[in-house]
């Protein structure tokens, strides 16, 4: 059975810190129409931090940047897709090992990936080092 687009929006921000809050903010008031529970706005607005934070510290050095952010509602499901155009990831499979940083100086804890598994029903990595990184996470809202 086919799902139908309920509804879609893109936004662009600078990578910056203080986005991330805008950005968490802005897929939970996008969702909102889902009438989700607390439950599953939290889950949503903590794997959307963990993704922009990651294009902000990883994808950028903490340095100047574009973020993409899509998101898209499918019958009951949201697609959240996080892009940077940074410098890659150049072994996915390794950065999405639990506790792995490439930033220990940062005080990072390497959870990032295994918190948007954890929160999400899916989470695809697709990443071209020198080109970027698209970090794509589904929920169903029940």
């Amino acid at each position: 059975m086919e799902q139908e687009l309920v509804n879609e929006m893109q936004i662009v921000f600078d990578s910056k810190s203080e986005n991330e809050g805008f950005a968490r903010t802005a897929v939970a008031a996008f969702v909102s129409p889902l009438n989700p529970t607390i439950d599953e706005l939290a889950d949503i607005k903590t794997a959307v931090s963990e993704a922009v934070t990651n294009c902000v510290i990883h994808g950028y050095d903490l340095g100047p940047g574009k973020i993409f952010l899509h998101a898209a509602v499918w019958d009951r499901t949201l697609v959240v897709a996080i892009t940077d155009e940074g410098k890659g990831i150049p072994d996915i499979e390794k950065a999405m090992e639990p506790m792995y940083t490439t930033r220990p100086e940062l005080e990072r804890s390497g959870m990032g990936f295994s918190f948007m598994e954890a929160f999400m029903d899916a989470v695809e990595v697709e990443s071209e080092p020198g080109q970027g990184t698209r970090v794509t996470m589904q929920k169903e809202i029940r």
